[in-house]
């Protein structure tokens, strides 16, 4: 799981498409594919979007609804919190004192 995790975060393009969920989540392809065009200037097609999509949610990041015929994606960042749970350490030593 944490290598599909770091495979979808390595890309420039699904880290925006990520952005733009953290932004607004439940957006559809085509809203996606929108702001992708205008607010990045990403001259990226629908289905090349469509497989970005696939790797992040493969990955877990994002997860899809259907509501009628329209397809919905969601972000999710669960998988995120349990790579950073990973390798946090707990502080047992109290306060950090600064040194001059």
């Amino acid at each position: 799981m944490a290598d599909d995790l770091f495979k979808a975060l390595a890309d420039p393009t699904r880290r925006t498409i990520l952005d733009e969920l953290t932004e607004r989540s439940g957006q559809t392809l085509f809203e996606i594919c929108s702001r992708l065009s205008m607010k990045h200037q990403l001259g990226i097609s629908r289905q090349a979007v469509s497989q970005h999509l696939a790797v992040l949610e493969a990955a877990g990041l994002i997860e899809t609804r259907r509501e009628g015929r329209y397809k919905f994606h969601d972000l999710n960042t669960a998988p995120l919190r349990r790579i950073a749970e990973r390798w946090l350490v707990p502080d047992t030593s109290g306060p950090e004192k600064s040194t001059p």
